[in-house]
């Protein structure tokens, strides 16, 4: 056994099968030597009225020990411990526990229900491998292996006795480490091994190595200038054990010998953006959470609301989506029986445009975990190898690719579920969103948590509705200030001239700027497309009000639509003439009270080039009292009225052209897709007929080929 220190690393290995399983496992032990030190537990469909003789026929293969579990055992090295018919087997603190009888089966997913207990257990010492079977088992499994740093494997080669089904399930979540032929395994395995004893001495009590710390600031730099991405204020730690999960993977031994590969092999910088984004998530994942978010939060939600209003939710950092459905059924069910019924809107963002992708698409393969069946009945529909979200609940949903810190948060919303994200975020970010959240919510507006975080930094900010659950409600008091946005910044920062000033010159540039920050009005600094590239320093957030829908840095987009016109006005004269632009006395209602904004425009930099930006400034003119005089009207001129009323009347010819076109074109899409629906409706219950018709033949088949392949090999011998 390969040793750290003087210490044994000590392996347990996972391994689940189904139809094939048996000559896959004579494969992968025929080819795996009996001293390795490693653990084995092997477990299968199995039929819960035939004893499996799969313990009598592997000692065939192996000379290794190879015994049928009991419960309360310990595994130990050098031992093969194979799973008893009719029981459900996990591990806990490094012992085997054995539950009798096992479930129904069509509850029955014995190799998921390991493989995640595997995970909890045992973390990088974890090692999953998914051999030939039909369906899907073990995939859920195997995400929670990736997820606390073990190895994933799957088959990769099938002969006349394999299935695809099970290692195609694996590799599709895109989390498989590695796709090998059965023969090849144990020596990626071994390897493994030995990388993790050749890595040990190096680590701290928490498995920190020693020298990562050193080289993490240079390698995410290297991240962000290929991605785009920022993860500086992310916790080290978390960084730290992801980046040693691609080590591992590639076999890497140092945190300097890894900066190298990435130097060569820039791809490889990729590869570590979707190890740090990694977020395991699942339908109502902690389902007593959302029981009482449901009582506590939405059937209030509901209760208080009619047809005119709106309810806004946020679940920032929604992954695949998830979580953005989970609240969206629950949601739909409590309006069962409703009329008439409030407007609907949840936006899922995340910074992973892979996982936004798939929650967009809302089609899931199989299994989808953590949804009943009934749920999975009424909410979804079959399509080929998985469930797509039924259009009434994915109509609720708009998901946006999105940073919580750098880009500004959406408004008015009554929920944020900001689950299990602040955990990878360190202290003085943590404190900055929380200002974010209390921004974004209305008073009275809910923050739902993950279960290992609070408001303990933020109790001004937010009060306890359950502490249990993670529930929290927004103090009606003055957010302390909206932060600053860094994504506009960074741009101009980029188009900036690369020159070295002295020391000295910095600190007095700095001293200047951070002047006129607090004394200058609030401001915006746009692009020549009138898009967002930095926010001032001074109280900006009562002006924007963001759109509904994906998140957008375009000015009109979340600028206040009573400020729209205007603001599309100033700037128009603004890039017709150069010359600045000024706008007085334009009404505004600020915390319910009205006042009049002036807007000043402003080009800086010359037509054309790099540096042509506007700044649109907003001046707090007052409480909204006109201050005009009736015979300032007058004196405009009568020429300018006529041409404004000119262009309003073109434009309002124009609109009514396409919205003339857009309506042929929707009643012609109306009328073919009721069509389509109608003929579908049928399809998918015949489908639905069909397809539960397959699964029971499907899983008889398995535990008939398991019996005879045993028998056929007790024959031969």
């Amino acid at each position: 056994m390969p040793k750290a220190d003087g210490v044994p690393v000590f392996l347990t290995v996972g391994i689940g099968a189904s139809a094939g399983g048996l000559e896959a496992f004579k494969s992968f032990f025929g080819a795996m030597p009996p001293n390795s030190g490693l653990a084995f537990v092997l477990v299968q469909h199995l039929s819960p009225d035939h004893k499996s003789m799969l313990a009598e026929l592997l000692g065939k293969s192996t000379s290794m020990d190879v015994i049928e579990a009991k419960d309360g055992v310990r595994v130990k090295p050098n031992c093969v411990f194979v799973t008893p018919p009719d029981a459900t087997m996990t591990i806990g603190d490094g012992c085997l526990k054995i539950v009798h009888p096992a479930p129904p089966r069509e509850r029955r997913r014995p190799i998921d229900t390991f493989f995640q207990s595997l995970a909890e257990d045992q973390g990088e010492n974890a090692v999953c491998i998914i051999l030939s079977g039909t369906g899907s088992d073990g995939a859920i499994g195997l995400t929670a292996v990736k997820e606390h740093g073990g190895l994933t494997l799957a088959q990769a080669e099938y002969d006349s006795h394999a299935m695809a089904g099970m290692p195609e399930s694996a590799a599709n979540t895109g989390l498989v480490d590695d796709v090998l032929a059965v023969e090849a395994m144990p020596a990626r395995v071994i390897s493994h091994q030995r990388h993790l004893a050749n890595t040990a001495a190096v680590k701290d009590e928490e498995g920190i190595h020693k020298d990562a710390p050193s080289q993490l600031s240079a390698i995410l730099r290297a991240l962000h200038a290929r991605t785009g991405h920022d993860f500086s204020e992310y916790k080290e730690k978390t960084l730290v054990r992801r980046l040693q999960r691609r080590m591992q993977v590639l076999q890497v031994e140092t945190p300097q010998a890894y900066r190298e590969r990435l130097k060569e092999d820039p791809e490889e910088l990729d590869l570590l953006l979707r190890e740090l984004l990694i977020s395991v998530t699942h339908f109502f994942r902690d389902p007593g959470a959302f029981d009482a978010l449901n009582e506590t939060v939405l059937k209030g939600l509901m209760a208080s609301r009619n047809a005119n209003d709106d309810i806004r939710i946020w679940v920032p950092g929604c992954a695949t989506g998830e979580e953005v459905y989970t609240i969206a059924i629950l949601l739909r069910e409590a309006l069962d029986g409703r009329r008439p019924r409030p407007k609907i809107q949840i936006f899922g963002t995340d910074l992973d445009d892979r996982a936004i992708s798939t929650a967009r698409i809302g089609f899931y393969r199989k299994p989808v975990a953590g949804l009943s069946p009934e749920r999975l009945e009424r909410w979804f529909t079959v399509e080929g190898e998985g469930y797509c979200v039924a259009p009434e609940i994915r109509e609720m949903c708009v998901f946006s690719g999105h940073s919580v810190i750098k880009h500004p948060p959406f408004s008015k919303l009554d929920l944020i579920s900001c689950r299990n994200l602040l955990i990878y975020l360190d202290a003085p970010m943590q404190d900055r969103l929380m200002r974010t959240f209390h921004y974004a919510l209305k008073p009275g507006g809910k923050l739902f948590l993950g279960s290992s975080e609070s408001v303990t930094r933020a109790t001004r900010l937010f009060s306890v509705c359950d502490k249990r659950h993670r529930i929290f409600e927004r103090r009606d008091v003055l957010t302390p200030s909206l932060p600053s946005f860094s994504a506009g910044m960074r741009t101009i920062e980029r188009a900036a001239p690369d020159t070295q000033q002295a020391p000295a010159d910095d600190q007095i540039e700095k001293h200047i700027r951070q002047i006129v920050e607090r004394l200058a009005p609030p401001h915006l600094l746009l692009d020549r497309s009138n898009r967002i590239v930095r926010f001032s320093g001074g109280a900006v957030g009562p002006y924007l009000e963001p759109s509904p829908g994906p998140a957008s840095f375009a000015l009109f987009d979340i600028l206040r639509k009573t400020l729209r016109p205007a603001a599309r006005d100033v700037l128009q004269q603004l890039r017709a003439s150069d010359e600045p632009v000024r706008r007085d006395d334009v009404p505004i209602r600020i915390d319910g009270k009205p006042r009049l904004v002036s807007l000043v425009a402003e080009r800086l930099g010359a037509r054309g080039t790099e540096a042509d930006y506007v700044v649109l400034a907003l001046h707090d003119a007052g409480p909204g009292q006109a201050r005009g005089k009736i015979g300032d009207v007058r004196a405009k001129s009568v020429e300018e009225l006529h041409s404004l009323e000119q262009e309003l009347r073109t434009t309002r010819t124009q609109l009514q052209s396409t919205i003339d076109e857009l309506e042929t074109a929707n009643e012609e899409m109306k009328s073919s897709n009721e069509e389509y629906q109608s003929v579908n409706e049928e399809l998918q219950s015949s489908n639905e007929e069909l397809e539960t018709a397959k699964e029971e033949m499907q899983s008889v088949n398995e535990e008939l080929q398991t019996i005879n392949t045993e028998i056929a090999s007790k024959n031969e011998q």
